[in-house]
């Protein structure tokens, strides 16, 4: 039988008690980040991630992302992170940024067919990282089935997912939307692999060197009247230049890293993906 709990205001006991209770049980558990509501489970946990993939309709060809509480874990779970990801992750952290790191080996976890890395972030919800503190690194991927939306409040999340989540925690719908902006830092340069929350200018503001395959050609841009590129609004842009892009769930998507040599993009036309809140 689910639970939900008030995670607002300062009587937060109970609810950070039941679900730091049912993830120690291997159960699963919805919570609010900066994004969209987030299904959590142990990363840990085997059976609890594989728990996860089952609740969305998922394989493991789409392993979740993992979050934790403060940028200082960054090192614990990843290893050869670059001194430009580590400038991204400073600036950006709490924050709608996912880093994807070569993984520690020596972590006892299994994500799913990570190949090598793990993607990272700390989301900036001040409830949900006290409670990532309390449990450690959670595997979380967006609450909602596959192929529908990511949920904006707990009572979409609920709609979706219902019996499959032990405890939901009610933080109110959440205002940021867009998903967070993804960097591949296990090459060369750090290459954004999805643009979110966080513009490509955002990111080069720190990392002027940042690379993506989600800008258009100087050719392409040059053939459209001005106002397609500079007057439209900047998710309409976006909306444009992913026409050509392989189908993906929105705003549930995180590319693996790429298994190209360093420096080099990942093929556009056979992504690997995972999800992602």
């Amino acid at each position: 039988m689910s639970e939900r709990f008030d995670f607002t205001g300062d009587e937060l006991a109970p609810a950070y008690r039941a679900a730091v209770d049912a993830i120690e049980a291997g159960d699963l558990v919805v919570l609010p980040t900066d994004t969209v509501y987030g299904l959590a489970a142990d990363a840990f946990k085997a059976d609890a991630v594989q728990r996860l993939l089952d609740a969305k309709g998922r394989g493991r060809d789409m392993p979740p992302p993992v979050l934790i509480s403060v940028v200082e874990s960054l090192d614990a779970l990843a290893t050869d992170v670059p001194e430009d990801g580590r400038k991204l992750c400073q600036e950006f952290w709490p924050g709608p940024l996912t880093v994807i790191c070569h993984a520690q080996g020596s972590l006892m976890w299994d994500l799913g067919d990570t190949q090598g890395t793990v993607a990272l972030r700390v989301p900036d919800h001040e409830n949900t990282r006290e409670l990532l503190s309390r449990t450690g690194p959670l595997a979380v991927s967006s609450a909602n089935l596959s192929g529908r939306p990511a949920a904006l409040d707990v009572y979409d999340a609920e709609a979706q997912l219902a019996e499959s989540v032990a405890v939901y925690l009610d933080g109110g719908e959440v205002t940021g939307g867009l998903p967070s902006t993804i960097v591949d830092l296990t090459g060369d340069v750090p290459h954004v692999v999805r643009i979110g929350a966080l513009s490509m200018e955002d990111i080069r503001k720190v990392v002027p060197e940042a690379t993506t395959d989600l800008e258009p050609k100087a050719a392409d841009a040059e053939d459209k009247p001005a106002e397609d590129v500079q007057d439209k609004p900047a998710e309409d842009v976006q909306d444009k230049l992913a026409e050509d892009a392989p189908a993906v769930e929105p705003t549930d998507q995180v590319p693996a890293a790429s298994t190209e040599e360093p420096g080099k993009p990942a093929d556009s036309k056979a992504p690997d993906v995972r999800p992602a809140d």
